[in-house]
């Protein structure tokens, strides 16, 4: 199996063009799997339904449902990838329903909230630096992982808008506020970096994930925020803000690079029940 794992992992980046990140819990996923069918001495070829079903119990002993989702949606493709290559007569895969998805609705701060936050950096270079990143996330809604690689060379200052290499590699183009333009002229204005990636570490690096996922921690616990922050809050707040002031939800998928506008319409029953506590709250007969 070893052999049609790596063939299928080429194939997801060069022809499917998928985040690293993404090929990682893949490859996790289906290693998982193999071993899974190799204590019972099953072969790739021999998979089928019944099988599968046997995974689905074992996983539900050990994995939340959103990871389950995550390993089966893995095992459809890489079966989908065999069958079209005539390894496998059938996706054994497409018989098995996984459990649903709870639905959770997103975490985002109030617009008060954000303010308090945004304002939170002092005035020295690494306040000026996370200052930008805290402007930039909330004007943009863009990921932790675009800010990460976001250059300088990708920032238009004129016509307010930068360049983002998103999911997949695809590219787009996202506006981005003054106050945020501001807070970068300020931060490179003061900064001595000569490398092109914009957000860089105390040691000339480029920011990692985790090391964005800490600034913000420290400045929401700076502000005394009841839960902590991470740049995915900040990304739901960016949607939810514009749709409670009007804004299109196509616009809005545009604007946060989904691929599919069924992932941007969980912020619509995050402003409905926004809605129904007003109602519930204003109207004398509610």
């Amino acid at each position: 199996m070893k052999k049609h794992v790596r063939d299928f992992l080429t194939y997801l980046r060069v022809e499917r063009n998928l985040s690293p990140h993404t090929l990682r819990a893949y490859e996790s996923d289906l290693y998982q799997f193999e071993k899974f069918i190799g204590e019972q001495k099953i072969r790739i070829k021999k998979v089928d339904p019944k099988l599968l079903r046997n995974y689905l119990i074992f996983l539900q002993r050990n994995c939340q449902r959103k990871t389950i989702q995550r390993k089966f949606a893995a095992l459809r493709s890489f079966f989908k990838f065999l069958s079209q290559h005539k390894i496998c007569s059938t996706n054994p895969a497409l018989a098995i329903r996984t459990p649903k998805m709870e639905k959770r609705l997103p975490r985002f701060l109030d617009e008060e909230e954000t303010i308090r936050l945004l304002e939170a950096p002092g005035s020295d270079l690494s306040d000026l630096r996370d200052k930008a990143i805290l402007e930039t996330l909330y004007s943009t809604g863009i990921r932790v992982s675009e800010l990460a690689n976001l250059k300088a060379s990708n920032l238009d200052f004129i016509g307010g808008s930068i360049k983002i290499k998103g999911k997949g590699g695809k590219e787009r183009i996202v506006p981005i506020g003054e106050k945020a333009l501001e807070a970068i002229k300020n931060y490179l204005s003061h900064s001595k970096k000569s490398k092109d990636v914009l957000f860089l570490n105390r040691f000339g690096r480029k920011l990692s994930n985790v090391g964005i996922y800490k600034i913000l921690k420290k400045y929401g616990e700076r502000v005394g925020l009841r839960e902590p922050i991470s740049p995915h809050i900040l990304r739901h707040s960016f949607a939810t803000h514009l749709l409670n002031r009007g804004a299109d939800l196509r616009a809005v998928q545009e604007l946060l690079g989904h691929s599919n506008l069924a992932t941007t319409q969980i912020y619509t029953h995050l402003t409905t029940s926004r809605l129904k506590k007003i109602y519930q709250k204003s109207f004398p007969r509610a």
